[in-house]
């Protein structure tokens, strides 16, 4: 490897953890606590989001192309607007 390639590299994962080392992927991608599913209603369009161990959780798949999403806690989740489901 020529001495260019080692500075780039160097210099590339330099600036990647001096930004915290996460910034190019979404939370939910390495951290196993956001496991809260935000799920949006087909019918109604409303915001759920479904919590380990409640009635629908392993069957809600998120589509992120339908802007579902992950989230972390449920205070994150209710903040962006989405409500616990009910069961």
């Amino acid at each position: 490897m020529s001495n260019f390639t080692l500075l780039v590299i160097g210099a590339t994962a330099t600036a990647f953890l001096a930004a915290g080392g996460y910034t190019l992927f979404p939370r939910e991608w390495y951290d196993p606590s956001c496991n809260l599913k935000g799920n949006i209603s087909f019918g109604s369009g409303e915001r759920i989001f479904h919590a380990p161990g409640q009635y629908d959780y392993d069957a809600t798949n998120i589509r992120r192309d339908y802007g579902e999403r992950w989230f972390c806690s449920e205070d994150d989740a209710t903040a962006a607007g989405w409500r616990k489901a009910g069961r």
